[in-house]
């Protein structure tokens, strides 16, 4: 019975805590946006949470650096278990414009598993709430 409660109040209120890994701020502003009224992502309930410990999902944008490879992984083991981890714009997905470059190591999912890729550069705001419905769907 508890482990269907819980079930239910993920599915039902997902919180999330939205993670810059170094991008250009554009998936940021588009993350922001998505959180507006107008888009009315609380409608499924989803929640902004400001520490990894409150959290049950991972909004991540920007590519994987070096400088930062170590602090999304510590992110990633202080968010409770389930947790989930949603790449935001091309540049988490693959590490886009940044790829090469002798800090940036590429992908979000070259540290640490992700369950929905949003692509785009920058992803729409209603592509990401399609990203999280999906994710959702998987719960």
């Amino acid at each position: 019975m508890l482990k269907k409660l819980t079930r239910w109040s993920r599915i039902k209120s997902p919180w999330i805590l939205h993670l810059n890994s170094g991008a250009c701020n554009a998936c940021d502003i588009e993350v922001v946006a998505a959180l507006t009224p107008r888009f009315d992502v609380e409608r499924f309930g989803v929640l902004l949470k400001a520490t990894p410990r409150h959290a049950d999902v991972i909004i991540a944008t920007g590519p994987v650096t070096r400088q930062l490879k170590d602090r999304i992984i510590r992110i990633y083991e202080q968010t409770p278990d389930p947790k989930f981890v949603v790449a935001v714009g091309a540049c988490a997905m693959s590490g886009c414009v940044y790829r090469g470059a002798y800090n940036v190591m590429g992908g979000l999912d070259q540290v640490i598993p992700v369950d929905v890729y949003v692509p785009g550069c920058p992803a729409r705001p209603d592509a990401i709430l399609d990203g999280v419905v999906k994710l959702l769907g998987k719960l």
